[in-house]
């Protein structure tokens, strides 16, 4: 392609120095036979407009083909939901200070270690579910109404719980949607079977990572009406179904150290797409200043008429 514009050009070329000899004056001729000393650097003047021309050519045919470079960076961000038990057991003291405020200081590290583009809310559950904050970029948001939230008395509804979840982390589109599960206790309460929310969870494409709240001996939680002692019951059968079939992973917590633990490992784990970064817009910056400098030349100051 270059040898074709390169030939028309010498074409156009001849054809201005034959014009301009026809219609120049004596005095002009006379001019131009002066300056003969400084033919050399004049002719490549002359021809400066050309070679800018198909260097500018060049950098946009390079920019359309969207060069990329290897420097990784998010193509989208991720919704994160964190589903937080908020039933009575939660108050138990095997974690200190209590289970809530120990599940609560592991979501803030998780929270923080989030990216500028993913999006974090946070749904909490005990007879119902209930939105404690909506799903937005804003992590300090987020953290704000986290701390907010405070120790209730109900029962355990986490097919509730785990289904609010999972519809909020479809409210914004996104290919990629996490849902951290977090519970002490047993279904025993909502309207929501676990089952039914797992069938929505595959249906929308959310993975479940499940986080079971337990300790290494029994823990009282309460007495009956005959003052007989009320163990926390953990069913971990439940949350690993969950996590198995949308794709995610169950842990075991047993104190408020391992919970830091697999909040931090989650964090690993959630995968995002990934792409290279794309320098087509340096070549066209820089295509657009090269057209700017060959108007200077051929209408400019300094201008060589050919």
């Amino acid at each position: 392609m270059v040898p074709l514009l390169y030939y028309f050009y010498r074409i156009y070329c001849k054809k201005r120095k034959e014009a301009a000899l026809k219609f120049s004056t004596l005095s002009i001729v006379k001019e131009a036979s002066t300056t003969n000393r400084n033919k050399r650097g004049i002719k490549f003047r002359a021809h400066l407009p050309f070679i800018i021309l198909i260097i500018a050519m060049a950098l946009i045919i390079v920019g359309l083909a969207d060069p990329m470079i290897p420097l990784k960076r998010a193509k989208e961000g991720v919704n994160v939901v964190l589903a937080i038990d908020d039933s009575g057991s939660m108050q138990a003291t095997d974690y200190q200070p209590t289970r809530l405020e120990a599940a609560k200081d592991a979501a803030e590290t998780l929270i923080k270690s989030l990216k500028p583009k993913d999006n974090v809310g946070i749904v909490i559950f005990e007879s119902g579910a209930t939105t404690a904050s909506y799903l937005t970029p804003f992590k300090d948001k987020a953290i704000e109404k986290l701390e907010g939230i405070e120790p209730r008395t109900g029962r355990t509804a986490l097919g509730d719980g785990l289904a609010l979840a999972i519809d909020m982390a479809t409210s914004i589109p996104n290919k990629k949607k996490v849902v951290i599960l977090l519970s002490d206790g047993v279904n025993n309460a909502g309207v929501v079977s676990p089952q039914e929310a797992i069938q929505f969870a595959k249906a929308n494409r959310v993975q479940v990572y499940t986080v079971g709240l337990g300790s290494e001996k029994p823990v009282v939680i309460g007495y009956d009406f005959f003052g007989n002692p009320q163990y926390a019951e953990l069913d971990e059968q439940t949350l690993k179904t969950i996590a198995a079939d949308t794709g995610g992973k169950y842990y075991k917590s047993v104190n408020e150290k391992t919970l830091d633990e697999i909040y931090a490992r989650i964090s690993g784990h959630i995968k995002r797409e990934w792409e290279d970064t794309s320098i087509k817009d340096w070549f066209f910056i820089a295509t657009f200043i090269m057209l700017l400098v060959e108007m200077y030349i051929i209408y400019g100051k300094y201008r060589v008429v050919v």
